[in-house]
């Protein structure tokens, strides 16, 4: 017989599922059948369209990944030797390397324990002489305080590079997530609540670095400007990458997005069960649940803040003990060893490692059973902490 604690992979409830859209298949025969399978087909056009309806951004490009697409931001930007960026330390290291990358230096920042992101105290600390610009990223599609950053922003000139990879349609007032900077980035990685397994945006907010984006994009040629019938042929004008991803991946992502509404309804449905259902565990055990101050998030996520970092790592290895995989989330970055490489911070950020290893994840994807969200519940519920 089968020991409990061992558990046959379909019997896992995993962390995270991609959605499988109805026309996902549909899409790829037809970029199939065309001959067009390299990028800017009519699917990467769609999904560019239907990303800028979401976001309220200027001018949407399509990458191969977020990371890129802040890597492209950083160099729109000129930012290089010598410079500063202001930089979350609790994100994921794509902030930091599009920083590295040019050879400028990560000022790492500590978070606000009630949301998970930057704390705009600290921002306004941080800026210095050789700041070039304030990066910033929205946890969980919860916003981060809008207001504040964008003074801070205006009253030293800097501008504003936005990772929204969790927030893709969130509302915070009259702003729209993807807006807020004047280049952001949007991540369609498998574990996003819209993927195409490997892909990103970069959203342009002010025109003028629409030309450059799309020529970088472009391995730094001007086809573009080409396809358009600007130019009679088209050649090597700037430093570029191959930043473009195939007509595959965008007939993905255009099927996703197509079905973004009933995503998020199935994603809030199960962040919203948690919330419920998690209530009255939580108080009892000095659980801090995941509760934006706004009620306002892009139900990327659902995390616990247990009371103790020993209690972290008995959470999660009670859960799999289980068969559900819960884990933790990022560590600082100021704490690892490429941030203490390229990177300083103006203090011991210590509520960035106390949220991190406090943090516990559930299982959260669009198509979780109600039997798998039940068998999260009630394994939460029978955990005690000590």
């Amino acid at each position: 017989m089968m020991n409990s604690a061992v558990r046959i992979a379909s019997d896992v409830v995993p962390f995270s599922r991609p959605y499988r859209s109805q026309s996902e298949l549909r899409n790829l025969e037809s970029v199939l059948s065309s001959g067009h399978l390299h990028g800017d087909g009519a699917f990467t056009k769609a999904a560019a369209d239907k990303i800028r309806a979401l976001s309220g951004s200027g001018q949407v490009l399509v990458t191969t990944s977020a990371t890129h697409a802040l890597e492209m931001a950083t160099s729109l930007l000129g930012i290089g030797v010598g410079d500063e960026v202001i930089v979350p330390s609790f994100t994921f290291p794509s902030a930091a390397d599009a920083v590295a990358r040019t050879g400028a230096r990560c000022v790492f920042v500590d978070l606000d324990p009630a949301t998970g992101n930057l704390d705009p105290q600290q921002v306004s600390e941080a800026v210095g002489t050789q700041t070039k610009a304030i990066s910033i990223m929205h946890y969980g599609g919860v916003p981060v305080d809008i207001d504040s950053i964008e003074a801070i922003a205006l009253d030293h000139g800097l501008p504003i590079i936005e990772d929204n990879a969790h927030g893709l349609g969130v509302i915070a007032g009259s702003r729209t997530l993807g807006s807020v900077g004047i280049l952001a980035a949007q991540s369609f990685h498998s574990t996003k609540n819209v993927q195409c397994g490997e892909g990103g945006a970069l959203q342009i907010n002010d025109p003028q670095f629409v030309e450059r984006a799309e020529i970088m994009r472009e391995k730094g040629t001007n086809r573009s400007q080409f396809l358009r019938g600007q130019v009679d042929k088209y050649s090597w004008v700037d430093w570029g990458s191959s930043y473009l991803p195939s007509e595959l991946n965008a007939a993905v992502l255009d099927s996703q997005l197509d079905d973004f509404a009933e995503i998020q309804r199935r994603r809030f449905a199960v962040w919203d069960h948690y919330a419920r259902e998690l209530e009255d565990w939580a108080h009892a055990n000095r659980v801090e649940r995941m509760s934006p101050p706004l009620g306002i998030h892009g139900a990327h996520l659902f995390y616990l803040l247990m009371p103790t970092w020993d209690a972290q790592g008995a959470l999660i290895a009670h859960l799999a003990n289980l068969g559900i995989v819960a884990t933790f989330h990022y560590v600082p970055l100021d704490s690892s060893t490429a941030g203490r490489r390229y990177g300083r911070s103006l203090q011991p950020l210590t509520k960035s490692e106390d949220f991190s290893r406090r943090l516990v994840r559930l299982p959260l994807w669009a198509g979780m059973s109600d039997d798998q969200l039940e068998r999260v519940v009630s394994g939460v519920r029978s955990f005690r902490v000590l």
